[in-house]
């Protein structure tokens, strides 16, 4: 069986953020979903529980964050492209989200986000997988990667987002 992971987020107004999360395409699954949560799909094992803030209490003894002030989680999701990425963000702006930062375009990855109507904050990535495995492959060759947050970046996606077979 494959893992999944829900994200549990709160949510101040139950039927304004399923409005939000549907105009920017996501579903929810009716199983999970009454007065006080819903299930959104982003993929077939990623889900994000929205749960109103008094349902959220019960999950937890701590305060919950004021996202809108503090960070409590970034939350990031890579798109198929960079349009995508600039689309996703223009309809959540268009639903009542707001723009925390800039594009961020790194030659390899591109990236964008927004904050929610509670202030979480989404960040959507794209990354050309050609330009990354030649960015890699360069790295490993020179037998350097630099200790800098493009190089964690890299370690990360050549061990989980694109283990590359065979080894370069």
């Amino acid at each position: 069986m494959a893992t999944k992971i829900f994200v549990n987020l709160p949510v101040k107004n139950l039927n304004r953020s399923i409005e939000f999360f549907t105009k920017l395409g996501f579903s929810f699954n009716q199983q999970f979903t009454d007065e006080t949560a819903t299930c959104m799909i982003v993929t077939d094992d990623i889900f994000v529980m929205l749960l109103t803030e008094e349902k959220f209490k019960t999950f937890t003894p701590r305060e919950i964050c004021d996202a809108k002030k503090y960070t409590e989680v970034l939350v990031c999701l890579a798109l198929e492209s960079r349009a995508r990425v600039d689309e996703m963000v223009r309809k959540a702006v268009a639903a009542g989200g707001t723009i925390y930062n800039e594009p961020q375009d790194h030659g390899f990855m591109y990236g964008h986000g927004f904050q929610d109507l509670d202030g979480h904050i989404w960040e959507l990535i794209y990354m050309e997988r050609d330009k990354v495995r030649l960015l890699i492959r360069a790295m490993r060759k020179a037998s350097t990667i630099p200790n800098n947050r493009t190089a964690d970046g890299l370690r990360f996606l050549t061990t989980i987002v694109f283990p590359i077979s065979p080894p370069l």
